[in-house]
């Protein structure tokens, strides 16, 4: 599978403006052969919502997003503020080709006040979409930079790791060390995908990227600049890079 991941700087608070940008990332993406495209945190929203978090979780344009899918025939991972069961969540949908959506996931891990003052924590643990031949797993930012999750979505069968982030001065070590370890020890594959630019009183560091199952980077974007980038997915390298490095298998489990 060719997937395509999108940095980008969202316009704040500006779902019109967002979807005519999403529009045209999706038609380059399907220019170029692209089955999947994976989007920033919050992308169509912003992420510091803060006092307008009810509004715009109220006004999410998910069937805005769907038509534009079907439109363009690229599957989606886009992320927005959720409301359900009388509360706020931090979530990112996969859409189908079709349109169809086939699953949200919503952040498990909320990092500092901000998030925490936000949303509520999702509680599910791996959130899994298999789409054509490749075993997808849903993660939000900061769920990566623990262990657990990463391998939690490897042991259920996980052949790409999608995280949409938010990523921010001065965290771009998890991007340029951590995302190509927990590719390896995971013998998987990693699509992290960021924000650019400055929001409120937060400055991204950019540096999406792709690693895989050999913990190489395949493809990687600045740090200031919005970038359309792409990176093949090969569930038989991950078959074989499981069996040459077989952390999964060895890990004493009954000990741990």
């Amino acid at each position: 599978m060719k997937i395509a991941i999108w940095q980008a700087q969202s316009d704040y608070c500006n779902y019109h403006a967002n979807l005519a940008r999403l529009d045209t990332a999706l038609a380059q993406a399907a220019v170029q052969g692209a089955e999947l495209l994976i989007t920033p945190e919050m992308f169509l929203s912003g992420y510091v919502l803060q006092q307008r978090i009810a509004e715009m979780a109220d006004s999410f344009p998910l069937v805005a997003v769907q038509a534009l899918v079907a439109k363009h025939q690229v599957a989606l991972v886009i992320g927005g503020p959720q409301r359900a069961q009388q509360k706020i969540f931090n979530a990112s949908y996969f859409i189908a080709a079709d349109g169809e959506l086939s699953a949200v996931y919503r952040k498990t891990h909320l990092f500092g006040k901000l998030d925490q003052a936000q949303f509520t924590a999702g509680d599910q643990p791996v959130c899994m979409i298999p789409y054509r031949g490749v075993n997808i797993a849903l993660l939000i930012c900061y769920d990566v930079e623990f262990p657990e999750t990463v391998r939690a979505a490897a042991k259920a069968g996980a052949h790409l790791v999608a995280v949409a982030t938010a990523q921010m001065k001065p965290f771009d070590f998890v991007n340029r060390h951590l995302i190509a370890t927990r590719a390896w020890e995971n013998q998987l594959y990693v699509a992290y995908v960021n924000q650019i630019g400055h929001e409120q009183h937060l400055e991204y560091v950019g540096l999406s990227l792709v690693a895989g199952p050999d913990g190489k980077v395949l493809t990687m974007a600045g740090e200031t600049e919005e970038q359309l980038l792409y990176a093949e997915i090969d569930p038989a390298h991950v078959r074989q890079a499981q069996q040459n490095n077989p952390y999964l298998t060895d890990l004493r489990s009954d000990i741990l």
